[in-house]
């Protein structure tokens, strides 16, 4: 076979072949493609440099001689080479996969059975940025907030102590931002191997060492650890970590945590030094993540490649679906136009996965629109690129029109696009509806159905308090186990020794009683060690049986997980509509009496509202009473400390922009932000609506705080600086 014109590309991500004809990547693969190949499926001179808009292309894998068809998304283009020709054969048209997660059957299995962290090459797999307990962990730190001076800084939290003995991390909305931090370094910690190899150790000292200047030190060393030394998977998690760390950073003026004092708590942690070395100080690691951090702007973050979609099938008729094809863009109810991210955000705020809306795109460029998408609790942007009257969201572009785009994915999951969003486009904000959400028009309506909604999410919230106390027991269940595993361990270890120690005395005693006709001691000493090797293997079963109960229990437990995780969406959303109309209602001026009685809520007899016939004798109105200005947490603990409860003060926060509340709850003092927005002041959407701190505080003398915060269960009662009534 002669030679001919040939191309040669690297796999960048694993692909494990589906069908007959397709062939196994590693990364690092090299590929071979000819020129012919390409040709026959109709592609110019300069498209091979561009496999992303190719699809699947025929080829050899060099590394296992394999022949066939891989993705192009998959790997990068390297350049000529002369080959001999490989046959082709005609295909049809085929969508490309969605990249698998190969390391989680793994990681799950390991931590169903209570095992050690395996290494982070099988914890998760490109296009995967991180572990997916890493980015859980990180995610729920960032979202309550990176400004606490003691983040990083604490040890011993229950969260630690569970997590030595189980990494299923279940819902991790109720601890606080410290526990969560620890369980971040424990979780490093724990690594069988570091996340910076010890094969690059030598590099990064000589890095240090030779170059001075801190923003080529950085470049160096960022180079050496894209060395083929480190595993991608380790790089990718050293970067993602970064990422990390740059935004803690960023809040130094709050937490104290310059790159310096990260350096000293994360670095030993991301680069063990092996043992004693007179080469390698313990400031090492510390200055090693120290120069890391040490620059003016994040880098972006990486996201996985972008697969085309499938070819879209036949349109259905305008009449079958809620927005048609013939439907022009402007008047299609998920469509914004011209609005910001901020405004988009707000739009989005506690709604489920699958919610969504599309808007032009911040570049201004005609044709060009992104999608914002509700996924994991988060905000997903996705940009719409237009070429040649062609629209999509990768190349190749291949719908119509936006409208039809957006159809397409109403009804097939976006995972042909992006294997983590794997979701289909459920729910449309719509601009028709979102200045009517109260669309009743009578305060008696609205406050029927006021009493619907509050019903809905009552049930709502006893199923899931059910699940919650289910899933509390069991996990304490799950724990009391491990611990009796692990006591199983130790007296099997003792019942062991014991026998072998039985063994070797008893072979003496045996022989002796033999010798003196005492056949009795002899079947006294036998019986007595088949007893304990009986009680040996009664041991042994109880322990085997207490670990397939552990096993199917961890499988149940998880699965109550996934049930209040499925549930949380429709409680927020049943509790955004139940406050939008409590709002309504006293905005209105609908009296709190009223009020009760469409939620369920008994009078007293004197109802306190009612008896306080003079609001305007309220000491509320004057704001000396209750406004210190400038003023830190520790002096306005000073101001309420011995107060009675429902003691308050504002005060201006740390947070630009923003005030702060300071209330006694319990004998203690707690704080909580009042942001300041376009629409007014409040403690959380969508109470952010009083025209006037004033305003706000009058609100919560009668309203309880409660309802922002379960620890909370207090209202603004007394104002610190008000004179007490008079007896």
């Amino acid at each position: 076979m002669g030679s001919t014109d040939g191309f040669q590309y690297r796999a960048l991500y694993p692909y494990r072949k589906e069908r007959e004809e397709d062939i196994d990547l590693l990364p690092g693969d090299i590929l071979v493609v000819s020129k012919g190949a390409l040709q026959a499926l109709g592609f110019k001179d300069g498209d091979e440099q561009t496999p992303n808009q190719i699809g699947w292309i025929l080829g050899v894998n060099e590394r296992t001689k394999q022949k066939g068809d891989f993705p192009g998304t998959y790997v990068e283009y390297v350049g000529p080479v002369k080959i001999s020709v490989p046959s082709h054969r005609p295909r049809v048209q085929r969508p490309l996969p969605a990249t698998p997660g190969a390391g989680g059957c793994r990681l799950q299995e390991a931590l169903e059975q209570g095992s050690p962290l395996p290494d982070l090459q099988e914890q998760f797999s490109p296009p995967e940025i991180a572990p997916p307990l890493l980015v859980k962990l990180v995610e729920t730190i960032e979202k309550k907030g990176l400004d606490s001076e003691m983040l990083y800084r604490t040890s011993g939290s229950e969260l630690r102590q569970a997590l030595r003995t189980d990494w299923t991390l279940g819902d991790l909305e109720p601890f606080d931002v410290h526990s969560l931090g620890e369980a971040l370094r424990g979780y490093l910690q724990d690594l069988p191997s570091p996340v910076v190899p010890v094969s690059v150790h030598g590099d990064i000292l000589r890095i240090l060492q030779e170059i001075p200047q801190p923003e080529n030190c950085r470049k160096q060393l960022l180079l050496a650890l894209e060395s083929p030394a480190v595993p991608l998977q380790n790089t990718l998690t050293l970067q993602f970590l970064l990422r990390h760390l740059g935004k803690v950073s960023q809040q130094a003026e709050s937490n104290s945590l310059h790159p310096r004092a990260l350096g000293e708590i994360f670095g030993p942690l991301l680069l063990r030094l092996p043992g004693a070395s007179p080469e390698l100080s313990p400031d090492f690691s510390v200055l090693f993540l120290e120069i890391l951090l040490q620059t003016k702007e994040l880098e972006p973050e990486q996201l996985p490649p972008a697969l085309p979609p499938k070819p879209p099938k036949p349109k259905p008729s305008a009449a079958s679906l809620a927005n048609g094809n013939s439907v022009p863009l402007q008047d299609a109810e998920w469509y914004w136009g011209d609005i910001s991210r901020e405004e988009v955000n707000e739009k989005l705020r506690d709604t489920p996965d699958g919610t969504f809306l599309v808007r032009d795109a911040s570049s201004k460029i005609q044709g060009e629109y992104t999608l914002t998408l509700r996924k994991g609790g988060n905000n997903k942007l996705i940009k719409i690129f237009h070429r040649e009257g062609k629209y999509g969201f990768s190349e190749p572009l291949t719908f119509g029109s936006v409208v039809e785009l957006i159809t397409h994915y109403r009804h097939e999951s976006l995972a042909q696009y992006n294997a983590k969003l794997d979701t289909r486009l459920l729910y449309p904000i719509s601009k028709y509806q979102q200045d009517q959400v109260v669309k009743e028009d009578s305060v008696e309506a609205v406050g029927e159905q006021l009493k619907v909604y509050h019903q809905q999410y009552q049930d709502k919230s006893w199923e899931y308090d059910l699940l919650y106390e289910e899933y509390t027991r069991t996990s304490q269940e799950l724990q009391m186990k491990r611990t009796a595993i692990e006591a199983f361990n130790e007296t099997i270890k003792i019942f062991e020794e014991q026998c072998q120690t039985q063994e070797k005395c008893s072979k003496e005693y045996i022989e002796r009683f033999r010798r003196e006709g005492n056949e009795k001691e002899v079947q006294r000493i036998l019986m007595n060690s088949e007893k304990l090797k009986s009680r040996i293997t009664e041991i042994h079963d109880s322990k085997m049986k207490l670990e397939q109960d552990l096993k199917k229990q961890a499988s149940e437990n998880r699965e109550i997980d996934k049930r209040m995780n499925s549930l949380k969406p429709d409680l927020m959303q049943l509790r955004k509509l139940r406050d939008q109309y409590l709002v309504w209602l006293t905005q209105k001026g609908a009296r709190q009496k009223k009020i009760n009685e469409w939620l369920g809520i008994k009078n007293e007899t004197e109802d306190q509202y009612s008896m306080m016939d003079d609001e305007e004798e309220l000491p509320h109105h004057e704001e000396r009473t209750w406004y210190v200005g400038k003023i830190n947490r520790l002096q306005a603990e000073e101001m309420l400390c011995g107060k009675r409860d429902g003691t308050f003060l504002i005060r201006e926060s740390s947070q630009k922009g923003c005030y702060a509340c300071s209330v006694v709850v319990d004998g203690d003092t707690k704080h909580c932000v009042i942001y300041k927005t376009a629409t007014g002041y409040g403690f959380a959407e969508p109470y952010n609506l009083y025209a006037s701190l004033k305003d706000l505080v009058l609100h919560y003398k009668h309203t309880s705080l409660v309802q922002h915060n379960d620890s909370l269960n207090v209202t603004l009662a007394h104002p610190v600086l008000s004179q007490p009534p008079a007896r």
